[in-house]
């Protein structure tokens, strides 16, 4: 049996201070709420984001440690502390980035003997 081989999505903005980065559940959802006009999201944002937090990598693109950004730093980036229009900025301007984790296969338990 296999384990591993997860996809994970993740949208990341390239700031004036830092850069930004929101997981995304879902690829298609997530495309399906960028085509749709602004005034009129018929798709909820917590079907697009794994969940509502921001994450920054000191300047690192979408790789490095990942650090809670402070009300200070959202505020000079996006104008505004609410984590949700922070989000809605970071899908429409970002960029998506997928990851594969590869599979891997081995040993479950030695002590059941062998296969």
């Amino acid at each position: 049996m296999t384990r591993g081989g997860a996809e994970t999505h993740k949208v990341h903005y390239k700031g004036k201070t830092d850069d930004f980065l929101v997981f995304v559940d879902d690829q298609a959802a997530h495309k399906k709420y960028l085509s749709e006009p602004e005034g009129q999201k018929t798709t909820p944002l917590s079907q697009v984001v794994s969940s509502f937090q921001i994450f920054t990598t000191n300047k690192h693109g979408a790789q490095g440690e990942y650090n809670t950004p402070s009300d200070g730093a959202l505020e000079n980036e996006f104008g505004t502390k609410v984590v949700e229009d922070a989000i809605k900025i970071i899908l429409a301007k970002g960029e998506i980035q997928e990851n594969e984790f590869p599979e891997r296969q081995g040993r479950r338990n030695d002590s059941q003997g062998t296969y």
